[in-house]
């Protein structure tokens, strides 16, 4: 792919999840408390504030603050300039990889933004049955668990594709 399409596409991806993640955490922000919760289609759906320190499932949250918010914010950031160095510059990416690595991106800076503004992750959404559920997420963690399952698939598509 052109390295003008290529910008294109991670562009577009970068602003329209970037843009949905931020605008649905600052109205969870509005409306969500961290105490009580909404629920919606048979408690299928929960919504709930919550402020995640860590990272995925507040993992790392106890670390010391400054040692936490080295590795979840210059860490991060520094992942992030490569992985978009390598989505921009990788000549034998296909263009469902250079979707997925931006939607990788893109989840990783809407969280990223927060670490840096708020000093956490605004998350706000819980799926499940029963006692069955996920931890409380965000938008910006569905581009990256998105990202995740197109990068298998291609992977997958392609070892067929080669057998």
């Amino acid at each position: 792919m052109a390295i003008t399409k290529r910008i294109i596409l991670v562009f577009i991806v970068l602003v329209s999840c970037v843009a949905c993640d931020q605008t649905t955490k600052s109205v969870a922000q509005s409306f969500l408390s961290e105490t009580e919760v909404w629920s919606f289609l048979g408690d299928t759906v929960r919504l709930q504030l919550a402020h995640n320190q860590g990272a995925f499932l507040g993992f790392g949250a106890s670390l010391p603050e400054g040692f936490r918010a080295g590795i979840f914010s210059v860490g991060v950031g520094a992942l992030l300039l490569v992985l978009l160095g390598f989505t921009l510059f990788y000549k034998s990416a296909s263009t469902l990889e250079i979707l997925a690595f931006s939607l990788l991106l893109a989840g990783g800076m809407g969280n990223l933004i927060d670490r840096m503004m708020c000093g956490y992750v605004i998350d706000f959404m819980n799926i499940g049955i029963g006692s069955l559920r996920t931890g409380i997420f965000n938008v910006a963690d569905i581009a990256v668990s998105v990202g995740v399952l197109v990068l298998i698939a291609d992977s997958l598509y392609e070892r067929k594709e080669r057998v």
